[in-house]
């Protein structure tokens, strides 16, 4: 493994300053590249030693991991029971470990305890009952400092990513079912039907129609701009939609032309979810890029973890069907990641590996076994665009109050994040 501090040849060094520039610039360059060689020289060495010792190799690349600010992520710490908030940063999955945690210990020593008295009661009577009482009450006392803390930064590095790992729907909190019962109902989900439209005056003709490619069953209805029509709001058009068996309605916002912002409201009383847009592409401008076809995509949700951030997948997993097309080979990933959430569509096609590609690896760096001789192509579709999660109103518009409003100061802390 390379040194920090390198020892550098005699070449490498100033013993004097001069007022010649042409000189100080031929030193420099020696120096620099005396520095070269012995980066080179130093690299040269360390692979004939892993060459002759593997296990070198891979304790290198275990240790260095670069430390990104997803690495560095800082949760809140809160009890279970009051961590279904949505303005709170914490892990639903490690609240549900730590509860399942909890129980299986409390059962062990219920039981235990039971065990104790049975035995207890059968030899010496009340005065053993004491005292297996007493070491349960010790045991229980002891068990909270047998809790691990919360690992450092240098240590989550270690692990694998968790960018990775796919949004698990059923970590849902149940106080966060309690308040949106429409989006998490128990009953099987509806075939979506969607309507997309856009701000009053709108130019985005175009963009609306790609969205139109995007979500299955969805139809685009354009707002009129005429100096006699009725400007119709998004509660009339909401409740026009709902008498029309919609299920959710797609307001495409803009400035300068551009898409710079979409609603999504949730039939027929709401939430509406308001997202920003940024880095808009559409299809054809992507190199190498497919056509859409009306077969029905299959969808991925990934890195979702915060009660927030399961309430924002659960709206997206409403805009698509329950049952893919898988005929059609299209995806559509909904990527979180530093709170943007980016929308990729692809078509994926399995082939054969070439005898120049690498075999598929899991996060942890070793093949993935079964797989040995396959490789997945991926070609993008599009449209491709990022969105940040701005305000959650309880109903439909500003006037039904806020579940939830971003804020300046939620960014102050760059290491934590709140979906």
């Amino acid at each position: 493994m390379a040194s920090k501090k390198l020892s550098l040849s005699p070449k490498a060094s100033l013993p004097f300053k001069t007022a010649n520039k042409h000189k100080r610039q031929d030193l420099h360059i020696k120096r620099k590249k005396a520095r070269e060689h012995t980066k080179r020289d130093e690299r040269f060495r360390r692979r004939r030693d892993e060459d002759n010792d593997a296990s070198l190799r891979e304790e290198r690349v275990r240790r260095n991991v670069p430390l990104t600010l997803d690495r560095k992520r800082v949760w809140d710490e809160i009890d279970r029971d009051t961590g279904d908030g949505l303005g709170v940063s914490v892990d639903v999955e490690r609240l549900k470990r730590r509860k399942l945690e909890e129980e299986e210990e409390a059962a062990a020593a219920a039981a235990e305890l039971e065990d104790g008295l049975d035995e207890d009661s059968a030899s010496d009577g009340r005065d053993s009952m004491i005292e297996s009482a007493s070491e349960a009450e010790e045991d229980v006392k002891d068990k909270p400092r047998l809790r691990k803390g919360l690992r450092t930064a240098t240590e989550r590095a270690t692990s694998p990513v968790h960018s990775t790992t796919s949004t698990n729907l059923d970590l849902t909190p149940e106080a966060l079912a309690a308040r949106f019962p429409s989006l998490f109902s128990m009953e099987a989900p509806r075939t979506p039907k969607i309507l997309i439209t856009t701000s009053i005056n709108s130019t985005l003709h175009n963009e609306a129609r790609l969205l139109t490619t995007l979500f299955p069953h969805s139809v685009y209805i354009p707002r009129s701009a005429h100096h006699y029509g009725h400007k119709f709001s998004i509660r009339e058009i909401s409740s026009f939609a709902t008498n029309r068996n919609y299920t959710a309605v797609i307001v495409l916002k803009e400035d300068q032309k551009k898409p710079t912002g979409i609603d999504f409201v949730h039939l027929p009383e709401g939430p509406m979810f308001h997202f920003s847009i940024s880095n808009w592409v559409e299809g054809k401008r992507l190199p190498g890029h497919g056509n859409p076809t009306n077969h029905l995509p299959e969808i991925i949700l990934n890195n979702f973890r915060t009660p927030l951030g399961l309430l924002t997948a659960h709206l997206f997993r409403t805009m698509f069907p329950p049952q893919p097309e898988f005929q059609g080979r299209q995806v559509v990933t909904l990527h979180n990641q530093r709170d943007y959430i980016f929308l990729r569509r692809h078509r994926y096609v399995f082939r054969e590996k070439r005898a120049t590609e690498k075999s598929v690896v899991g996060p942890d760096g070793k093949e993935v076994k079964g797989v040995e001789g396959i490789r997945a192509g991926l070609q993008e579709v599009g449209p491709r665009f990022t969105m940040k999660l701005r305000r959650i109103d309880k109903g439909i518009q500003r006037s039904s109050g806020q579940e939830w409003v971003w804020q300046g100061g939620m960014e102050k802390q760059r290491t934590k994040f709140q979906l």
